[in-house]
């Protein structure tokens, strides 16, 4: 008799309009070859703008990366129902729109729905968010949905690892984002500490 395949990990990569598209593409670019997940991705309108005006992709750069790519008005897809099993979501980036959707509980669209639904099912959710500077209602909503369980990792360059290039930068951050969805990886080096000068 052979043995049950192990199932497969479900992960939630959404783009939305703020500047950083480059991010949610990165982190699919790094997922898409890991055994063990089943990647799904949804854009908003604001983020397929984006998307084409940072990194000239459209949906046919990202279909070959998902297992399934969603639309963002489809609020009857599958990730839209607590039911639909999935071990994790990442907004990346998070605009401050869909920040204040998530903290007020609008869902009305598959990323803002989704992601009230990784609340209310206690799972990991990860929003990079994206704006400075930043007003009392962006801070407030970020208060109010880290309340919630949400975790706010906005995207930010971390120098002490001495990034020689944009890329490094980002794969910095994208690789902050794989360490809280607890993904194992190899993107980027980690601080081992300061080198300390012989006397």
């Amino acid at each position: 008799m052979n043995p049950t395949p192990p199932e497969r990990r479900r992960l939630l990569v959404a783009i939305t309009g703020a500047s950083g598209a480059v991010y949610g593409l990165r982190l699919l670019q790094t997922l898409q070859p890991m055994a063990g997940i089943e990647l799904h991705a949804v854009v908003s309108d604001a983020g397929w703008q984006t998307l084409r005006h940072e990194c000239a992709a459209g949906p046919s750069t990202l279909r070959p990366l998902v297992h399934t790519l969603h639309d963002a008005a489809d609020i009857g897809a599958g990730p839209a129902s607590g039911s639909f099993r999935c071990g994790g979501m990442v907004v990346a980036p998070c605009s401050m729109r869909t920040l204040a959707a998530i903290a007020h509980g609008l869902s009305d669209n598959l990323v803002t729905r989704a992601a009230d639904v990784a609340l209310k099912e206690r799972r990991r959710l990860v929003l990079m968010a994206r704006e400075t500077p930043l007003h009392l209602g962006h801070l407030r909503n970020m208060t109010a949905v880290t309340e919630m369980g949400a975790i706010v990792c906005p995207p930010v360059p971390a120098f002490y690892l001495r990034p020689q290039s944009i890329d490094d930068i980002v794969d910095a951050s994208v690789a902050r984002v794989l360490d809280l969805l607890d993904v194992p990886h190899t993107l980027g080096e980690r601080w081992a500490g300061l080198e300390t000068a012989p006397a």
